[in-house]
């Protein structure tokens, strides 16, 4: 726009939601230079931003996603990370380290205060250290004008914060609150809304893509020229070239397969004959297996402590006969014995369901399979599935669900697989019904809003379960059978919202699990949308270059932190923690192009393609 009429300068100071429309040419070359100042000390601002040149910004980290903007005289320091469609109105203080979901409204003189003095009485305040828990603010919450935010709050998705209130504490999703101190008023829902059958109360589920849209966003905005940061679209986008996606992914690769067979036998139990997760603990079923998924991954051969019949006999004969599931060593090493079954015939014990994946995949790999069929599956009917689904805790841990239908989907493709090989027909046979009751629950199930299944089940937690859970889900069912995840887009959404929480992600805190749970689902979802492409390849791009840096030499990968109360096995190097960071790597490293550089892809539990009997995928759908 280049007319008289232009508004003024400082119009936009107070209005930069008019910008995209209202500025002109001039206007717009400004805001790319002040862009360009920003990204020059490493903001990372994404398409259609604005930053009043009239704000105060001196943070140490800053992040904007795209259509986010900065009013005039706010006041920015800090970490700051905000997702896409966030607003900092006129006047208002952002602070300390405050991360921002997508489409936050922070009203005028508000204040987000992630920091905090110490004022112990030793000495006066201004000479004690500063302390800093941080902000955490979900998607679509409005923080109402002179509202005061205090370090350690989490506020939910879909919360508003009335004018004035002091928040102290951490608000529940979908509240209402106002006062000093904020308190919770009502929900905003309304009414309290029947919940899928088999849910818990969660939020409430849009009718249609419409109302989807009004809340969430399309992703896009009409106006083409709405200046870009110093990179254009390009802002928020991982390097295509250099350390990440250059030599050293290549250097990386040699280096891992120059030191496979040290960092195996360095988990190698003379004593026992069996593996262990690292030097100094008991031999566990899954190190066998991590041992097998790293030889042939890196070595192209199984590990040199057994000849590939060797290994394949010592998994097979640990499986229960009458179970079909693979109990956890006994000590010494010894097979163990199976728990007693639940009234429907399921047996509930955390280590043998997985070992379903990891046992099937090793023996996959030797050019073997499971001895028998995995009984407590082909003994769940369809009407004993559905009652299962049902009861499974998906709104207090939906990882726990999640896990639990990637053991079952995992065993009813090995038992089609058995079927197939005997029958010698291609995916066997189901007469129960069971496998399409279970991709029928799930179809009626899944939350459009989130694009997944189960709720965030705390504050404290944020989306770990519910997005943690999505990957175990669909990693046994719709990626290992072929089919395309619905809402793909939703889940994009979803999935980049918990990536920026610095709880699970800040440098120094990944572990294993929580990367491998963002980088799959948004590879799977890539698969069939390029929703929000550049923000996908610039945190793959980071998390790239970081784990690259956590290899140890000669022993592998650490899973990564647990501190006091945690789980996993923690920092130390070790099978799993190799066998999971070396599959995360190809993820990360195919999300931004350059995964051919490691010469190397996952053929076991993480591998990126369809089980071999996947016949529910329809032509063409299947992933490259």
């Amino acid at each position: 726009m280049d007319h008289e009429g232009a508004a003024e300068d400082s119009y936009f100071d107070y209005c930069p939601w008019d910008f995209a429309r209202g500025a002109s040419s001039a206007q717009r070359a400004a805001q790319v230079e002040r862009q360009r100042g920003l990204t020059a000390t490493g903001a990372r601002l994404g398409p259609r931003c604005f930053v009043s040149t009239a704000a105060a910004v001196f943070a140490d980290v800053l992040s904007l996603g795209a259509d986010s903007y900065i009013a005039g005289y706010a006041y920015v320091t800090g970490e700051v990370r905000a997702g896409r469609d966030c607003s900092v109105n006129p006047y208002a203080t952002v602070r300390g380290r405050v991360t921002l979901g997508d489409g936050v409204r922070i009203g005028a003189h508000a204040s987000l205060l992630g920091f905090n003095h110490g004022f112990a009485p030793e000495q006066p305040v201004h000479r004690q250290p500063l302390t800093s828990k941080g902000i955490v603010v979900g998607d679509d919450v409005w923080i109402g004008s002179n509202v005061v935010v205090l370090d350690g709050v989490t506020i939910g998705d879909h919360c508003v914060v009335g004018a004035g209130a002091v928040v102290t504490k951490d608000l529940a999703p979908w509240t209402i609150a106002a006062g000093n101190p904020a308190r919770p008023l009502r929900d905003r829902r309304g009414p309290a809304r029947p919940s899928g059958r088999g849910r818990s109360d969660g939020p409430g589920r849009p009718g249609g893509e419409s109302e989807l849209a009004r809340h969430v966003g399309t992703g896009r905005r009409s106006d083409p020229d709405v200046p870009h940061g110093a990179g254009g679209a390009g802002g928020t986008r991982a390097p295509t070239s250099g350390a990440v996606q250059g030599d050293a992914l290549e250097e990386f690769a040699e280096r891992a397969r120059a030191q496979a067979a040290a960092v195996l036998a360095r988990c190698w139990s003379d004593e026992t004959g069996r593996y262990t997760d690292r030097p100094g603990v008991a031999p566990t079923v899954r190190a066998h297996c991590d041992a097998v998924e790293i030889a042939d991954l890196l070595l192209g051969t199984p590990p040199e402590q057994l000849t590939a019949v060797e290994h394949a006999e010592r998994l097979r004969v640990l499986q229960d006969p009458v179970s079909g599931l693979v109990p956890e060593l006994a000590p010494g090493g010894l097979p163990g014995g199976s728990a007693a079954p639940a009234e429907d015939g399921w047996i509930e014990d955390g280590a043998a369901e997985y070992h379903v994946l990891s046992v099937g995949s090793a023996l996959e790999l030797l050019g073997s399979r499971f001895a028998h069929p995995v009984h407590v599956v082909d003994r769940m009917t369809a009407g004993r599935l559905m009652a299962r689904l049902d009861a499974l805790p998906w709104g207090t841990r939906a990882w726990t669900a999640g896990a639990w239908v990637d053991c079952w989907a995992t065993g009813a493709y090995r038992n089609r697989e058995m079927r197939a090989e005997a029958s010698g027909i291609s995916g066997g046979s189901d007469e129960s019904g069971a496998l399409e009751a279970l991709f029928g629950w799930l179809a009626t199930r899944m939350d459009p809003w989130t694009g997944m299944w189960g709720t965030a089940s705390s504050p404290s937690e944020g989306r770990l379960q519910l997005v943690n859970g999505y990957y175990r889900l669909t990693r046994g069912s719709f990626a290992q059978f072929g089919l395309p995840v619905p809402w793909p887009e939703r889940v994009v959404d979803t999935v980049l919202a918990h990536a920026r929480d610095p709880r699970w992600f800040a440098e120094g805190r990944q572990n294993a699990c929580n990367v491998l749970d963002v980088a799959h689902p948004l590879w799977l979802a890539g698969r069939q949308t390029r929703h929000r492409e550049d923000e996908v390849r610039a945190w793959a791009g980071e998390q790239l270059a970081s784990a690259l840096r956590k290899w140890h030499d000669l022993a592998g990968f650490g899973f990564g932190p647990a501190g006091e109360g945690g789980s996993g096995p923690g920092r130390e190097p070790g099978l799993q923690g190799t066998e999971m960071w070396l599959a995360i790597v190809w993820l990360l490293a195919d999300l931004v192009g350059a995964a051919d550089r490691l010469g190397y892809r996952p053929r076991g539990v993480h591998r990126p393609e369809p089980g071999g009997s996947a016949v529910f995928a329809r032509p063409g759908r299947r992933p490259s």
